[in-house]
């Protein structure tokens, strides 16, 4: 996998999630640069997902 670019465009990725998963809470939305595998971990255990559906959603935003 090419490295999962979130960096910039984190705050508008964040709020899309938000309102498409009410569920998340900020907590879980926590991003760190250089840990966006730890990022997808928790993702994908919060919402039941596979890992690469939790990318696949991260880039369409």
């Amino acid at each position: 996998m090419d490295k999962l670019e979130i960096k910039g465009n984190w705050n508008k990725i964040k709020g899309k999630l938000k309102q498409e998963y009410g569920e998340l809470t900020d907590n879980d939305l926590q991003y760190t640069e250089g840990k966006e595998e730890e990022l997808v971990g928790h993702l994908q255990e919060k919402l039941g997902k596979s890992r690469d559906e939790v990318i696949k959603k991260l880039r369409s935003y």
